[in-house]
């Protein structure tokens, strides 16, 4: 019985830090407060609407409406890592066998990359290990919806290191009372990538490379369903990245909802032109789940294919709906636009395009594709293709990183 006690005062006593963040009314600041393991509180000192790391390491505030509580084991996992990593002084875990304990005194700062709602994003060198990374550093004054994101966002990164297919979470800080979320630096967002091929160069992604493309995505969103129970609600060539190591990786996790009985329900989450029929119509009552992402995924091979957006540009959410619920949907042929694919990844966008979802495939189906088992097997060399656009993107002098890669 003393040894219980003993047990249940030690827990008390390494409680994980809270972000305690006291709502205002919409689009009005709040000061981002922060409570220290071993600062004791009563439940008085916590303003009302505050959005928290309790005991179990998971935000006491629902991110949305189809968010659902973690299983105890998760939660018990996020509480060791966010407690790990949270804090004025952290552990920097670049690889499994490079674990570092880091100040923000140990990182060099390169210079600015990227600016947005949160706070700015800097390219940071850590001193010790001679790591370049990207460092969110969000203000201490954060709105609520932005808190929502950030918290949202952080908790995925820190529960998928394991995936090769997202980009990784090295470690956070806490300096003067802002967050630093330190994050492996990728060279470049697809959108950017994509774009420079064809307005620049005036050629065309080679279909392998959308091959690997689709895979690594694919790869991703598959980790997020059968591991974390997420669906990532906003698939688009600037939340798929790019490095000169021959890496594609997904970001930009801030909307992502945990399925309750693999439904999501919140309907305005996301970037509109990537939606699904059955997300913006607003006839159905019935929430939707990763099959949503699916379209997504046809929408953005279809652009990267072609090099433009799949629909004419709308004027009007009422234009949206019309076309994207009532119409057709698109269709990738073997010849657009002078451009020629293969039946395999043909049949592949248009199978991801199928309009009803009922039809329209999950993951496991898609996996198994022709067009997926042939893509993983291709020897392409990413590295040396990607490698070759950036420097000619470098020689141009454009812009590689926007604040949207890293969701700040």
């Amino acid at each position: 019985m003393a040894e219980q006690q003993q047990q249940q005062q030690a827990g008390q006593n390494t409680r994980p830090p809270s972000l305690n963040m006291s709502a205002t009314t919409s689009g009005r600041r709040s000061n981002l407060r922060l409570a220290f393991p071993g600062q004791p509180r009563s439940n008085n000192d916590r303003p009302a609407n505050s959005v928290e790391f309790p005991a179990s390491g998971y935000p006491t505030t629902q991110i949305s409406e189809s968010i659902a509580p973690v299983p105890t084991a998760s939660r018990d996992r996020i509480t060791r890592g966010m407690y790990q990593s949270i804090q004025s002084s952290g552990k920097l875990k670049i690889s499994p066998e490079l674990q570092v304990e880091f100040t923000a005194d140990d990182l060099r700062d390169l210079g600015e990359i990227g600016r947005g709602g949160f706070g700015t994003v800097n390219k940071m060198v850590h001193r010790k290990s001679n790591t370049i990374m990207a460092v969110k550093r969000i203000r201490s004054t954060v709105d609520e919806r932005e808190q929502k994101q950030l918290l949202m966002d952080l908790e995925v990164v820190m529960r998928s290191n394991d995936c090769p297919c997202i980009v990784q979470f090295y470690g956070a800080i806490f300096k003067e009372g802002d967050c630093w979320i330190c994050m492996e630096l990728m060279d470049t967002s697809l959108d950017k990538f994509y774009k420079f091929i064809y307005e620049r160069m005036h050629e065309r992604l080679p279909e392998n490379m959308l091959g690997k493309i689709t895979v690594a995505t694919l790869t991703a969103l598959n980790y997020l369903k059968e591991k974390l129970k997420i669906i990532h609600r906003d698939v688009k060539p600037s939340n798929i990245l790019l490095d000169k190591r021959g890496n594609i990786k997904l970001c930009d996790f801030g909307i992502s909802g945990q399925l309750v009985d693999s439904i999501a329900k919140t309907r305005d989450a996301g970037c509109r032109p990537y939606m699904a029929p059955e997300r913006i119509d607003p006839a159905r009552a019935r929430g939707y789940d990763v099959r949503s992402d699916v379209w997504s995924l046809g929408i953005t091979l279809m652009e990267l294919a072609t090099g433009s957006f799949p629909y004419p540009k709308w004027n009007s959410v009422f234009e949206q709906l019309t076309q994207v619920v009532q119409g057709e949907p698109p269709r990738l042929s073997p010849n657009e636009n002078g451009n020629t694919f293969s039946e395999e990844f043909v049949s592949f966008v248009n199978t991801c395009l199928i309009k009803d979802e009922s039809s329209r495939p999950k993951y496991k189906q898609l996996l198994e594709h022709t067009f997926v088992v042939h893509s993983k097997a291709d020897p392409m060399d990413v590295a040396e293709f990607v490698s070759g656009i950036l420097d000619k993107m470098a020689n141009n002098g454009r812009v590689m990183y926007t604040y949207d890669s890293y969701n700040c």
